[in-house]
């Protein structure tokens, strides 16, 4: 058995999920091939200069870079069994500016601009329930349940399964799309090649498209609808305890992230200047 797939039999092993597996087989093949050696020959040295020429020379982002870090470290201290030292090979502290989001207005203009049944669809799914963009693609006709008004979603991040709202507009869309877009029995949104289902890159790239006909200027990935779903939520008053379990977050502080795109108007929170003095205060 060669390196990858060693390291494939231990990714399943680990109880990753498929998405996990490629993710981790990719970043560890562009690892490979910056090296030129078999990984079994590669040592520390070579992943600090790896990593180094990958965000200083590839400009990439810390996270993109840490992803590379966390995939090697997996590859050395598991597969290859070679030590492996942190202070040496620090994770890259990372700037995490907040979101841009949508307005509720600008999901309307967006989703009317979306004319094709099935992109409109995919992003009123996307929005209607907080899907990722991998979910979205993955989605079974029979993950739909209109009885509960629940979507059900399998394998997420961290081979998790869970489930989250069905909108009634969004499940007259899917109806809708259904009865004119061929009738999919397996996957909701199939993609091109029989059998598959649609593509992470094609609902990119539709999306660009969508966005230059709804005038949005905004940098919109189909991740900010994501973003829309929970700082909507949060505005219309749900719990952020609520959303944490909808959005499949493992941590609370990452659903708390939201709470610094609230409109504050939507709480009707003054400021302590603006408060009255009461007679106690005098």
């Amino acid at each position: 058995m060669d390196i990858l797939g060693k390291l494939l039999f231990d990714l399943e092993l680990s109880g990753f999920s498929n998405v996990t597996q490629n993710n981790y087989l990719y970043h560890v093949s562009q690892f490979a091939k910056y090296c030129k050696k078999p990984l079994q020959d590669t040592d520390i040295e070579d992943v600090r200069r790896f990593l180094h020429y990958m965000r200083r020379s590839k400009k990439l982002s810390a996270g993109t870079v840490n992803y590379y870090h966390t995939c090697i470290k997996f590859l050395f201290e598991v597969t290859l069994e070679k030590p492996w030292n942190d202070k040496k090979l620090p994770r890259l502290r990372e700037h995490k500016p907040l979101p841009e989001i949508l307005s509720r207005e600008e999901i309307d203009v967006l989703l009317d601009a979306a004319i094709n049944l099935k992109h409109k669809a995919i992003l009123a799914t996307v929005y209607g329930g907080g899907l990722r963009i991998s979910e979205v693609v993955r989605l079974k006709v029979k993950d739909i349940d209109s009885k509960t008004m629940q979507i059900f979603i399998r394998e997420s991040k961290g081979n998790k399964d869970r489930r989250t709202l069905l909108s009634e507009k969004n499940l007259m869309i899917l109806r809708e799309y259904w009865k004119n877009c061929g009738k999919p029995m397996d996957w909701l949104f199939p993609g091109e090649k029989p059998g598959a289902h649609m593509t992470v890159t094609a609902v990119r790239n539709f999306l660009k498209r969508v966005c230059k006909a709804a005038k949005i200027t905004k940098p919109v990935t189909i991740h900010m609808l994501r973003h829309c779903f929970a700082t909507h939520l949060l505005e219309s008053g749900v719990n952020l305890f609520i959303i944490k379990i909808l959005l499949g977050h493992s941590s609370i502080s990452s659903t708390s992230r939201y709470l610094h795109l609230v409109n504050q108007n939507a709480f009707n929170i003054k400021s302590p200047l603006d408060l009255p003095i009461g007679d106690n205060d005098a």
